[in-house]
């Protein structure tokens, strides 16, 4: 299904909408793996109502019974399930995804959990899912090297095992290191679980022990406010919404919007239960230069956002793109191109965005790639002109009430 999307010309909502945004997934999926790998001696609250949450909750609660597992789209639960099935399962099991999923590389991480004494092998074309998973029987090595300019999800995904090892392990992350904020946001939910660790530059060095009973709760997506930043920005001098459940201390890299967004006239101001944000001046710049290095998922929030108030861009830290659930970089061209700006790369890792003549033009029809956050980051386009969303139902991944919510804002959404 689509949507057309416009904002209401004379909406009644005029005062401070309240947004209820969902759980992070990314700490949800964390604590999900690392109670499994306690027998289930974690307290979890406010888990995130994601899909990728939602399949990987139930996957965990059925371990026993199956033998294959269907991550289906889910990137997070792939990688994590990778090396838990790797270390703590009982049986042969297999584990299979989409036919996006079957082209998004894993070896990395397979070739790393082998060198540890992990029994993995590749079902179809070398390194790349479905993959085949046996038993764990020897650790063979307690130190490994990765790089850290791949999937920081990987290196999460090996940490959280690591206290389950018989000998622990060391990782040594060779920089560049990209999204370490995902990586610190790991280490601090396990020592919150009780687990202790050591880190000597980008050497991580965790002695084998047990997960502890804890209860944690879950904080609300920063990724997901994201998109209210871009709103607020694109709106009216004056305009507020107030995010709930959204913490000053907080482990999600992505709450670097912040202060992203308040080159776009963003100001906030966090309160008791969440935060405000109000639109409070234009754009400060015409060119800003942004490394994504640390928040490489704001990128499809941000670049739509800039060119809308004709803020050129010169990037780094967008090579992770490549390989997410589309080819985000190639997607972000394609559909910024429908409003005359232009996404290039004129040197190696070094991205421009050119927005001198962005233009809206009505009914423009928005692909979303199968891609959460490419309906999501464009939505707030509509702000500007009449925008159709395609295959609307991808924002279930992250979002579910994505559309319900910009609704109570003052959005109209037309079925298509």
């Amino acid at each position: 299904m689509n949507y057309f999307i416009k904002q209401y010309k004379n909406s009644t909502n005029n005062g401070i909408c309240s947004i209820n945004l969902p759980s992070s997934k990314s700490e949800s999926n964390r604590l999900l793996v690392m109670n499994a790998l306690s027998d289930g001696k974690i307290d979890l609250n406010n888990l995130s109502s994601a899909r990728d949450t939602q399949t990987l909750i139930k996957l965990l609660e059925n371990e026993n019974e199956l033998n294959t597992f269907d991550v289906l789209d889910a990137g997070t639960a792939m990688r994590f399930l990778t090396a838990y099935f790797a270390v703590a399962t009982k049986n042969e099991v297999a584990l299979t995804g989409t036919e996006r999923m079957k082209k998004r590389p894993i070896r990395i991480l397979v070739n790393a959990l082998r060198s540890i004494g992990a029994e993995i092998s590749y079902n179809n074309e070398e390194g790349f899912p479905p993959l085949k998973i046996k038993p764990f029987q020897k650790q063979i090595s307690s130190k490994i090297s990765i790089p850290g300019n791949i999937s920081s999800q990987y290196i999460s995904a090996l940490l959280m095992i690591a206290p389950s090892l018989p000998h622990g392990l060391e990782i040594k992350i060779e920089p560049p290191v990209f999204s370490k904020p995902y990586i610190n946001m790991t280490l601090g939910l396990m020592e919150l679980s009780g687990i202790q660790y050591s880190q000597n530059k980008n050497t991580i060095s965790i002695q084998y022990q047990k997960y502890q009973e804890s209860s944690q709760g879950v904080e609300s997506d920063w990724s997901a406010s994201s998109y209210w930043f871009s709103i607020i920005a694109q709106s009216e001098i004056g305009k507020k919404v107030f995010l709930e459940g959204l913490k000053s201390k907080s482990f999600q890299g992505d709450n670097d919007i912040k202060e992203i967004v308040g080159n776009f006239g963003v100001s906030y101001k966090f309160e008791k239960t969440g935060i405000l944000l109000e639109k409070i001046s234009s754009a400060k710049n015409s060119l800003l230069k942004l490394d994504f290095k640390k928040c490489p998922d704001l990128a499809q929030t941000v670049l739509p956002c800039a060119a809308s108030l004709n803020v050129d861009l010169e990037m780094t830290g967008l090579e992770s793109l490549r390989i997410k659930e589309t080819d985000r970089i190639s997607a972000l061209q394609n559909e910024l191109s429908k409003f005359n700006c232009k996404l290039t790369e004129p040197e190696k890792g070094i991205w421009k965005l050119d927005s001198s003549n962005f233009k809206a033009k009505e009914g423009i029809i928005i692909e979303t790639y199968e891609d959460h956050r490419m309906a999501m980051g464009f939505a707030p386009l509509a702000l500007k002109t009449g925008i159709q969303i395609k295959d609307i139902e991808v924002v279930n991944k992250s979002y579910p009430s994505f559309w319900e919510d910009l609704e109570l804002f003052g959005f109209e959404l037309v079925e298509q």
